[in-house]
């Protein structure tokens, strides 16, 4: 059951948080040239694709931390250092995103004043925040179960 677990936990925070951080970082570069072209609908219309995705794929992403921590429990390393803080890292990503990330790119949407540089400031926290919790993921420091 616990490779099963892990299988959809590791497919979940591909499919949801790869989009995700993607579509995040395009969303800076683009929201640049929609500012330099108000009239241009297309830049506008990459604007809300790329807003949409970033939205959807970070709710899908919800599902991610669920099996993560289903597959922890599975394993019983719940306690151990490098999850406790791969957890809340996850959770200052999603703060990120949910607090600085998305509000700032529907200001840039609905065309509220929004600065695209420091969107791009709070993507790369989010993205950097998200590498670190894979890369712990993989290695799991002090871990007696692999790596």
């Amino acid at each position: 059951m616990n490779k099963f677990l892990l299988a959809v936990h590791v497919l979940a925070a591909i499919v949801a948080v790869g989009p995700v951080t993607v579509a995040a970082s395009m969303f800076p570069p683009a929201a640049r040239r929609a500012l330099r072209a108000p009239q241009d609908e297309g830049a506008a219309g990459t604007l809300r694709l790329l807003h949409r995705i970033c939205r959807v794929y970070a709710l899908v992403g919800v599902v991610v931390p669920v099996f993560g921590f289903a597959t922890a429990s599975g394993m019983g390393v719940l306690g151990s250092a490098w999850l406790i803080v791969s957890i809340g890292l996850t959770a200052l990503a999603a703060a990120v995103l949910a607090a600085l990330v998305l509000p700032a790119q529907s200001a840039l949407v609905e065309g509220r004043e929004a600065n695209p540089a420091r969107l791009a400031m709070f993507t790369g926290m989010f993205n950097l925040l998200w590498a670190t919790v894979t890369v712990l993921m993989i290695v799991r420091p002090g871990s007696t179960t692999g790596a």
